[in-house]
Parts: structure tokens; sequence; C-alpha cells
């Protein structure tokens, strides 16, 4: 399992790495200025901040107590992308529909949109951190695999 310090880089550096790529992309595509994104992705960032300590704390609990260990497999990472970003979108719509005076439908369009990008995002930046910063464990179950 992570420490809880790792989780904590893991969570912010995916959101800093994040609101720097969703904030340009997504006033450009929802034609919103440039500080309402800013302010509905600093927000959301917030909120998914949390989400990420509590559900990455939980995924990787239930996936310990499940399979002895932490590592995963592609299809897990698609899993885990999946019901995280289902479990934000539910928290974030009402958010996104109220600051942008926008309808809850207009907010679920945008809302799935940025979570399309996230979950695309989300299985990138873990597998790439997970290279960057392996557990011991997963080495020793990969060559127990072998």
């Amino acid at each position: 399992m992570r420490s809880p310090l790792d989780r904590i880089r893991h969570a912010l550096s995916f959101e800093i790495i994040a609101l720097l790529l969703i904030v340009p992309l997504g006033a450009a595509v929802f034609h919103f200025p440039l500080h309402a994104i800013g302010a509905v992705g600093i927000v959301s960032a917030t909120l998914a901040t949390l989400w990420n300590l509590i559900y990455n704390w939980g995924f990787d609990a239930i996936l310990q107590r499940w399979r002895g260990s932490t590592l995963k497999t592609p299809m897990l990472r698609v899993l885990h992308a999946v019901l995280f970003e289902g479990g934000l979108l539910i928290v974030l719509m009402p958010f996104i529909a109220w600051y942008l005076q926008v309808s809850l439908w207009q907010a679920f369009v945008m809302d799935v949109a940025f979570a399309l990008f996230y979950m695309v995002y989300a299985f990138g930046f873990n597998w790439a951190y997970d290279r960057l910063f392996p557990l011991k464990e997963w080495q020793e179950d990969r060559a127990a695999q072998h």
C-alpha cells in the first residue's frame, strides 16, 4: 500500500497537471471565459482531490483484500478510472449548473465531457505514476507471476 505522503503527492500532482490542461481546453470548447472555467476547475479539483484520496485508498484496500496485492492489470485500471469518474460526476454536476448558470442537462453534458477527458487522463497519469514510483511489492508480484 502507498504511504499517506505518497497518496498526497499523487493526488496533488494529478490535479495540478489536469488543471493546466483542462482550463484552457474547457474554455475553448464550451465558449466560457477562462476565469469561469478556471473557477469551476479549481472547485472541481479540490473536491476531486478529496475524492481521489478517499477513493484510491478504498480501491487499494479492496484490491489488497481481494487479490493480496495492489498491482493493477490494464482491465483493473479501466475499472478504477470509470468508477472514479462516475462518483465524481454525481458530485460535480449540480455545482457546475449553479456556478455557470446553465441547465442541469448542459451541466451534465459538460461534466461528461470533462469526465471523458479525466478518464483518459487518469488512466495515463496513474500508469505513469506507478512506473515512476513503483512499490516494492509489485516487483515481487511480477517475479512470482513469471
